[in-house]
């Protein structure tokens, strides 16, 4: 059963396995650092559909019926999905639903949601509410630039400190613990933050300190440091967050962690080759790549403990018009080999 452990961390005590995983991606993420890792990529922006949004529902049931496969479980066992993307009331993921069938709960922690479906799908079968269940999230370049900042067509400049939306999504079946597959031991459900970051082209500088914060309490609760992880992994903040992260962490808990970070922004574009200025964002990012190079690092026993921290930026078109600050969110996964 889950234990609670200091203020804010669960310890999954029956350690649930991810039996089986998934990623799929656009062309930009394929020509990548990692692009190797991914099980599809598709050179198409759309996917073969009709729409840039059609496209992520599309790219998100392909990578979750991947997942399945993989797990050698058929979709009737999967007893509750955990899912979400950056789209108006989660599309990209309620209409593959309503093709997979699988009871469903729709996650909004921006590009966080990975971390947080990962923790949730956890919890669940530690807890014995469910033996099965699939986590995932997505998020697409061209539907994300539509709803956020301008269509295509508008040809805006970016700014250094902007990041590129991933084309890709992740997903990861969790069942009850099994000898040599990637295991959830611990989880940690991070609290908003928010220090007057206005500028969403900087979404960085707003989600490193929610990230700081999430990691601070998650060391301080379980009495370790960073040395005993092989890996702090964020997702995502970019070139520009993580220096910030690094910084916030010295100021606010003494803890230098740059020894043992790396950020899913960073890793999955050559920030100089392909122009990514910050790097990478969006709920796809650390999908795609956790649920590829880090599960395939721990699944062959690479990487034996990593401690995954997937960020977010909770704004939303209006808000940004209102011209409201962005606050942010993180959320902490443990997962070994």
């Amino acid at each position: 059963m889950p234990e609670r452990i200091g203020k804010y961390t669960i310890n999954l005590n029956n350690t649930p396995s991810i039996i089986g995983y998934g990623a799929v991606v656009g062309k930009k993420e394929a020509d990548g650092p990692l692009g190797q890792c991914f099980d599809k990529a598709y050179n198409d922006a759309f996917f073969g559909e009709k729409t840039f949004e059609k496209a992520e529902t599309k790219m998100q049931k392909m990578t979750i019926e991947t997942a399945v496969k993989k797990s050698g479980l058929s979709k009737k066992d999967i007893q509750i999905a955990f899912a979400g993307d950056l789209l108006n009331q989660c599309i990209g993921s309620s209409f593959d639903m309503r093709d997979l069938g699988f009871c469903f709960a729709g996650l909004y922690g921006a590009c966080s949601t990975m971390a947080l479906s990962l923790a949730l799908a956890g919890i669940f079968v530690d807890s014995g509410a469910a033996k099965t269940a699939l986590a995932a999230a997505s998020s697409h370049f061209c539907s994300a630039e539509r709803q956020y900042r301008f269509p295509l067509e508008y040809g805006g400049q970016r700014s250094p400190a902007s990041q590129w939306t991933v084309t890709g999504a992740g997903a990861a079946v969790v069942a009850e613990s099994k000898e040599n597959t990637p295991h959830i031991e611990q989880v940690i459900i991070g609290s908003v933050r928010d220090l007057g970051i206005t500028d969403v082209n900087n979404m960085g500088a707003a989600m490193a300190p929610a990230a700081a914060q999430t990691i601070g309490d998650f060391l301080t609760d379980t009495n370790t440091k960073p040395t005993d992880y092989d890996l702090i992994l964020t997702g995502d903040l970019g070139a520009t967050g993580s220096a910030l992260l690094k910084e916030l962490m010295k100021e606010e808990y003494k803890i230098d962690i740059s020894s043992v970070h790396n950020d899913c922004g960073m890793m999955i574009f050559d920030l100089e080759k392909q122009d990514m200025h910050s790097g990478g964002s969006g709920c796809g990012c650390s999908a795609s790549v956790v649920c590829s190079y880090i599960l395939n690092k721990l699944s062959n026993k690479e990487l034996n403990k990593v401690l995954f921290v997937g960020t977010g930026a909770l704004l939303s078109p209006t808000s940004a018009q209102q011209k409201e600050s962005t606050p942010g969110i993180a959320h902490g996964v443990v997962l070994t080999a």
